[in-house]
């Protein structure tokens, strides 16, 4: 049986004008999970919630196996989190800030604080407050990872950076699985870097989870489907998430591209759909619910 580093099962939070409702997945043990969703999904909700920020209002969170906040000191001791705009001193530098945070953690390391100081090319006597998004993001991320966290959750790690700097965070993600033994959730709206990185991927939308597959699973399943629109009619729409049609013709998003295969055939051409397809139709199919 596999061993889940993370597991969310029917977490409910109700705010005035958003709700999230039975947030269900697990993160296996020593995979990268992606997080995704439109602004306001309520990506951010649910890892404030793991991480006992946010207080939930129903279901169960557990990590390591633990509750979350019946353990939440012992289970943060192991766990490195990024938040998506870097929270620091600004008059400190970032060897001061190291002398601040490392005595909270029985396993700070300061070799592998030191090495990623220097991957990174960070300046340890500058005040962080003249640090650049991204240096500030690459302070946030080796701290995070100094004590020998098991398990790290980043929230939109990689927003606003440049690409080269993204290509570089993600490379680390993936350096850092070697071991097979660290977890990590990260949420991006940056749907190309949870396709580079990720083994699973979670679609949040409108405070619900829409899917939570591997990767593989993804892109097997959903493919985007166009054709003439004499291929439409009330049948074969219930097999597409949502069409968007033409005087040329439509494309829709399928989650079974076996099934549309054999209602339309070789009259329809069917493309591989990135994590951006697949958004954008499930996004339009709820504006087509909404409007109903």
């Amino acid at each position: 049986m596999t061993e889940n580093t993370l597991e969310i099962s029917n977490l409910t939070k109700h705010y005035r004008d958003f709700s999230l409702e039975d947030v269900t997945f697990n993160l296996p043990k020593g995979y990268i999970m992606g997080l995704i969703g439109p602004n306001g999904a309520g990506k951010t909700t649910i890892i404030k919630t793991i991480m006992n920020l946010v207080m939930k209002q129903q279901g169960v969170i557990k990590i390591f196996g633990l509750d979350h906040q019946d353990y939440e000191v012992e289970v943060k001791k192991r766990i490195g989190f990024v938040y998506d705009t870097p929270h620091f001193y600004g008059h400190l530098t970032l060897k001061r800030l190291r002398n601040v945070v490392a005595p909270f953690y029985e396993n700070w390391d300061n070799t592998v604080f030191n090495d990623l100081v220097n991957r990174f090319g960070l300046p340890m006597n500058k005040v962080i407050r003249k640090f650049s998004r991204g240096m500030s993001m690459k302070a946030s991320i080796a701290i995070a990872l100094s004590h020998h966290a098991e398990f790290i959750i980043m929230d939109e790690p990689t927003s606003g950076l440049d690409p080269v700097i993204r290509r570089e965070m993600l490379d680390m993600l993936r350096d850092m699985m070697m071991d097979g033994d660290t977890s990590i959730l990260f949420s991006s709206h940056v749907t190309t870097d949870i396709e580079q990185a990720a083994d699973y991927i979670t679609y949040i939308n409108h405070g619900k989870v829409v899917f939570s597959k591997t990767k593989d699973e993804v892109f097997e399943n959903y493919a985007v489907v166009k054709g003439g629109n004499d291929l439409l009619d009330a049948d074969t729409r219930k097999n597409l998430v949502a069409v968007r049609s033409s005087e040329f013709g439509f494309e829709g998003l399928t989650s079974d591209i076996a099934a549309s295969r054999s209602l339309f055939g070789d009259s329809a051409v069917y493309d591989k759909a990135s994590l951006e397809d697949i958004m954008f139709f499930n996004n339009l199919q709820s504006k087509s619910i909404t409007h109903a």
